[in-house]
């Protein structure tokens, strides 16, 4: 049994560029666990995973050539079916002759267990997997469960009469197989290919072709030499962003590619060999919003926009090429001709937008349909209005300017940019309401309103924004909630999930004044006329006020708060979240305290016997019925205690508010020790579950501690 370095490589057609690195890790992962579950690898083996727009493939050092044979101890039958006095039944018989043996065999059998259970056991060596026997079936795994985004089927050529008569699935036709273990062939088979050890480099600028492989160790080397190809997808990507910032550092005046991770990997994934170069357009482009050039150039031609030091578009941009021919200028030339028409079209569709005010858009709006049981556009956007309005008095800011910013914050979506380019929604509000001199606080507000778009991004920028931030994402939550259009699993086609975290970040960090069940009422309000389902919309309001609270508990879990302390405070449900913070620090402190855990369990149990409460209690003391010394003395500790705890609620000093409460363990304990609160006299009863309501509700203003009860 000996051990060498191997190699699986898959030569196909050019692969997705958007799955490619998911690809090249999953083909390699899955070779590795198939050797692995087959004794043919060690665990913690060194693993290189490659992947090019033409090939997968991965090297793994300590291949053994065949697994080690294995004990192993196989169940045949019970001892009561396979013997009769000593002597084996035909079932056994039958069963030997299955696995190769005669009766004679019996003897070499072990009995195990007792009684019934007692049963017949054959021990045997099994031989351990070769090395071919195990790539195959890891080889035939991988590729059948390889993160494939769409399947191909393709036709073999099989050397009969007709070609094309078998055929295959796959994400790419597939054109090699190669497998080497050191430098000797595996043969394996996939994809009606058969393995050999040989490869080919760039499409355009291999030095030979094929490339014959010498050793599984030279895989990388041969290509890079021979093949003109960066086997390993982390080198290639390296190698774009070391000449893309040279590339920019000879440009000058500390201009920088635009920044973006995605576009990185895309490109990554369309050359084997990258040649970065420098391009230009014409300086008038850059009359047009840079975000509509920028958006043009990386998605429709992959280029990387150069920005100057300021944060300014410039008219040179960076193309990764994929060749790299002694006289670049054709190429250069080629790119630059490519980008032209398309920038114009954006200067095209900037012109003509103009020449409408935004407010004239309006009409268009009516349209465009919203949702069939919501309206259009147009009917939204009423309802946005009127809950912006509300926020911005909520909030002391410019109503009419809040009005204004969400009247005309989607009339964007019907000019010519948007049209091409829906991502710049919102951008491009901005530009166009800048054109028809609106106020810097309305454009803004129209650009904002969309924020956040996603986890970490900024919020609006300024008071208005937010009014109307808050006011679109509550409409949108509302809306699907009230006709029952709610997320599911993993799909949430109008991101409801986001628009709720998003109004929470808005309440906690931009508006903490303002108390979320107000808002849904208001938000609620907007569509009472409107819309013939709006009666029903009351219990949904709760089902939607559940549901942001949820999205906050998981907020807070990512954040470091236990699940408890979460628990406990959203239990309550308090209205401005952003004391939210401030009553889990409070509660985190009160936990540390000697008397938590009493307190809390005794909270839990006064829980317990008000819900069991025959008619509702009423938070109220008759001391004329006070009986037992230890209620007596609970009642007294609450008169000291709650006003304490009281006044530093009241002050937002949530921590001192539960510390107060400490005084009251040693009148509690005492309490439950020698009070019966079931009394049979019906007035002393009801004074006692007054008593209690009244602790619960000094105990409970800034969380439910019953939840901190182990």
């Amino acid at each position: 049994m000996t051990t060498e370095n191997l190699l699986v490589e898959l030569f196909v057609e050019e692969l997705p560029p958007k799955a490619l690195r998911k690809l090249g890790d999953a083909f390699a992962q899955g070779i590795v666990s198939g050797l692995q579950a087959q004794g043919l690898l060690a665990n913690g083996a060194a693993v290189t995973s490659f992947a090019t727009p033409r090939r997968l493939a991965v090297h793994i050092a300590a291949v053994s050539d065949k697994a080690q044979d294995k004990p192993v101890s196989q169940k045949l039958m019970p001892v009561s079916v396979g013997l009769k006095d000593g002597v084996p039944t035909p079932a056994l018989v039958k069963k030997l002759a299955a696995l190769g043996l005669d009766a004679a065999a019996v003897d070499q059998l072990k009995r195990e267990g007792e009684g019934k259970s007692e049963a017949l056991f054959l021990d045997s060596v099994q031989a351990g997997a070769t090395l071919q026997e195990g790539l195959q079936k890891a080889l035939e795994d991988t590729i059948r469960q390889l993160p494939i985004p769409k399947v191909m089927t393709y036709q073999l050529e099989t050397g009969v009469a007709l070609p094309g008569w078998d055929s295959v699935q796959f994400v790419r036709p597939a054109h090699g197989l190669v497998a080497l273990h050191g430098q000797n062939v595996v043969p394996v088979s996939a994809l009606g290919l058969q393995s050999g050890n040989t490869t080919h480099g760039h499409r355009f600028e291999a030095q030979e072709d094929p490339i014959v492989l010498q050793h599984a160790d030279r895989y990388a080397q041969q290509l890079r030499e021979q093949g003109a190809v960066i086997a390993h997808y982390d080198e290639r990507l390296q190698a774009i962003q070391d000449q893309l910032q040279a590339a920019a550092a000879a440009v000058g005046q500390g201009s920088q590619p635009v920044q973006d991770q995605a576009l990185l990997e895309e490109v990554n994934s369309l050359v084997e060999r990258p040649n970065v170069l420098t391009c230009q357009f014409e300086p008038e482009f850059l009359q047009v919003p840079q975000e509509c050039l920028i958006l043009t150039m990386k998605a429709n031609q992959k280029y990387f926009p150069l920005l100057a030091a300021d944060g300014k578009l410039t008219n040179q941009f960076l193309v990764v090429s994929n060749i790299s021919p002694a006289d670049a200028s054709a190429v250069i030339e080629g790119n630059e001709r490519v980008v032209r028409p398309r920038l114009a079209d954006a200067k095209f569709f900037f012109d003509q937008d103009r020449k409408k005010s935004l407010e004239s858009r309006l009409p268009q709006l009516a349209k465009v349909v919203y949702h069939n049981k919501l309206g259009t556009q147009g009917e939204r956007v009423e309802r946005v209005r009127a809950i912006a309005r509300s926020i911005a008095e909520a909030l002391g800011v410019d109503a009419a300017q809040a009005d204004l910013a969400a009247q005309l914050a989607k009339t964007d979506l019907v000019t010519d940019m948007v049209g091409e380019f829906p991502e710049l929604q919102g951008t491009m509000g901005r530009y166009y309401a800048v054109n028809d001199g609106l106020p810097d606080a309305v454009a803004d507000a129209i650009e904002d309103h969309y924020k956040p778009r996603f986890a970490g991004d900024a919020l609006p920028r300024g008071d208005v924004g937010v009014a109307v931030a808050l006011a679109d994402k509550l409409e949108t939550l509302v809306g699907m909630f009230g006709i029952g259009n709610l997320p599911t699993g993993d799909k949430d086609p109008f991101a409801l999930r986001r628009h709720a975290l998003g109004v929470i970040r808005m309440l906690v960090e931009k508006a903490p004044q303002l108390a979320l069940g107000e808002l849904l009422t208001h938000a609620h309000t907007a569509f009472v006329g409107r819309i013939p389902a709006a009666t029903e919309f009351a219990d949904a309001t709760h089902a939607l006020s559940n549901f942001i609270y949820e999205r906050l508990a998981g907020s807070l879990r990512e954040q470091g708060y236990s699940a408890q302390e979460v628990d406990a405070v959203l239990a309550l449900q308090p209205q401005r979240l952003a004391d939210v913070a401030q009553r889990l620090q409070a509660v985190r402190v009160f936990a540390q305290l000697p008397e938590a855990q009493a307190l809390a369990a005794a909270n839990k149990r006064v829980g317990n016997i008000l819900k069991k409460a025959e008619s509702q209690v009423q938070a109220s003391v008759q001391e004329t019925l006070l009986q037992e010394d230890a209620e007596k003395a609970l009642y007294s500790a609450l008169q000291a205690v709650a006003p304490q705890a009281q006044a530093a609620y009241d002050r937002g000093d949530y921590t001192s508010s539960l510390q107060a409460l400490a005084a009251l363990k040693a009148p509690v304990d005492a309490f439950f020790d020698t009070v019966m609160v079931n009394a049979e006299d019906a007035a002393l009863k009801a004074n006692r579950l007054g008593l209690l309501k009244v602790l619960q509700e000094a105990m409970n203003r800034v969380a439910d501690l019953s939840r901190l009860a182990s």
